[in-house]
């Protein structure tokens, strides 16, 4: 026995309305909405009210749609094939209902679901790709939560790639067999090169990527997005990243991607760790750059998951230079670097009017040569300073600064796992950043930042380095600190 599955009351369609003539009467908020939900379509916008707001007024202007200055009366539904009454008076909405089912036109009336003979939807507007999501009157609230995530889901130049699609349909239809063959082609046309340069914004280059889909009988080139999965929490993962992850044939990621960004992948996506955190490398740099390439020339579509943003000591320079020489396709998705995230943390300015007018990225190993680097003189000139991966080299950093010149009360902030939930963050000076490399309780990455800036930032839910300095201090014996 089947289960029984809920019916629709209201069954969703498409109808034409290029050219035609739709009616909308009423001149207040409701009437407004209905306009601009009807200006996303090609219909003749007729709106009759004999006292028209001024905002009403201003829109109907500037989208050239026609205002009847006049009480309604049945004749101003002459010609439409659609009619929204939106007076807000229920009598004349009733009046308008029952005019409009005479002449047979389907009628809505705005917030009386019980007159309406059809349902506006929300609508994600691709043109000429739409999705609309009706809850038959029930919800349009929630229709309007539902039309948000799709629509972040959706990339904007879906809309031209299904214009372009149009114009290639006829020649698939002619040289490409029925079924598998022609299938194949849609499936790297709506996901291959011809969507890539479209959403580069290359009209041209998309409708070349299309062209030599269609004469080549060969299998689609791989491509290759170099995605920032940001410092985390999977919702500062960008719209764009999250549509290529949908899109993956395989997910390559580094160890310190969160499985809740992973998972945002395709369920049935192939996924692949490469690992490389401290101490524990699962492959070398070159076994990537080999992997990403082999993958690209077997066709598929990649997704090279990275922390953070790739270009900021993401080493994705090397894998560029590797799928640039083998002649795969790649890009790069920008992501939010910890820097970044630790600053929202700590809610800490990275730039102040009159304190700090720039930033420094580092790792804090360029501190541990003979030389001091450039950038550390930025640091005492007032720049701020944002360090990665720092807590084992805490000390290294904070004496080499204190040498060259940074005062020991330089204020600073440590964020580890900047954005989550399981955050913690510390403040303090430089005197005290030594303090963090002799702590067992770090798991998470750590993110530093010093500068006089940061004296900016709200301590509020932050523990102070000092307290663990002196504990540290109590607990070392007398000889080791002699």
């Amino acid at each position: 026995m089947t289960e029984d599955v809920p019916k629709l009351n209201a069954f969703p369609i498409f109808m034409r309305v290029e050219g035609e003539a739709v009616v909308i009467v009423g001149g207040g908020e409701e009437a407004l909405a209905k306009a601009r939900l009807l200006g996303q379509s090609s219909a003749r916008l007729r709106v009759v009210a004999a006292d028209a707001d001024p905002a009403l007024r201003e829109w109907l202007a500037v989208n050239g749609a026609e205002l009847v200055e006049a009480e309604y009366a049945p004749a101003h539904l002459d010609g439409a094939v659609l009619v929204f009454a939106a007076s807000g008076d229920e009598s004349l909405d009733r009046r308008i209902v029952e005019d409009a089912r005479a002449a047979g036109i389907p009628v809505n009336a705005v917030d009386r679901p019980e007159l309406c003979d059809f349902f506006t939807p929300a609508i994600v507007n691709r043109a000429p790709l739409a999705v609309a999501i009706g809850t038959e009157g029930a919800g349009p609230v929630l229709a309007q939560i539902v039309r948000a995530r799709i629509d972040r889901l959706l990339s904007p130049s879906l809309g031209p790639l299904a214009a372009l699609a149009a114009s290639f349909r006829v020649a698939a239809e002619h040289l490409l067999a029925k079924g598998s063959e022609r299938r194949a082609f849609w499936r790297a046309f709506f996901s291959g090169a011809p969507e890539r340069a479209l959403e580069a914004g290359d009209l041209a280059g998309a409708r070349r990527a299309a062209s030599e889909l269609l004469s080549r009988s060969t299998a689609p080139r791989g491509h290759i997005a170099l995605v920032g999965a940001g410092p985390g929490a999977e919702d500062l993962l960008t719209l764009r990243a999250q549509r290529l992850l949908m899109e993956a044939d395989v997910i390559v990621h580094d160890a310190l991607v969160p499985e809740a960004v992973i998972a945002m992948g395709r369920r049935d996506a192939e996924r692949l760790s490469v690992g490389k955190r401290k101490g524990c490398h699962s492959k070398s740099q070159a076994e990537i750059n080999a992997l990403l390439v082999e993958l690209g020339r077997d066709g598929k579509r990649v997704v090279r998951l990275k922390s953070g943003d790739p270009l900021v000591f993401g080493r994705a320079g090397e894998e560029m230079a590797a799928l640039r020489d083998a002649g795969v396709s790649y890009e790069v998705v920008p992501g939010v670097t910890a820097a970044f995230a630790a600053a929202a943390d700590f809610e800490l300015p990275l730039t102040l009017r009159g304190v700090s007018s720039s930033m420094v990225f580092t790792t804090g190993h360029d501190l541990k040569g003979g030389t001091l680097p450039d950038w550390a003189k930025l640091a005492i000139s007032g720049a701020t300073v944002a360090v990665y991966m720092g807590r084992s080299v805490a000390a290294d950093v904070a004496s080499r600064l204190i040498e060259a010149g940074l005062s020991p009360d330089t204020a600073v902030a440590v964020v580890e796992n900047a954005s989550l939930a399981s955050r913690r963050r510390f403040h303090g000076t430089l005197a005290d950043l030594p303090s963090l490399e002799s702590r067992t309780d770090l798991n998470g990455p750590v993110m530093t930042v010093i500068g006089d800036a940061v004296a900016g930032a709200n301590f509020e839910h932050s523990e102070p380095l000092a307290a663990h300095r002196k504990q540290a201090a109590k607990a070392e014996p007398q000889g080791a600190r002699i």
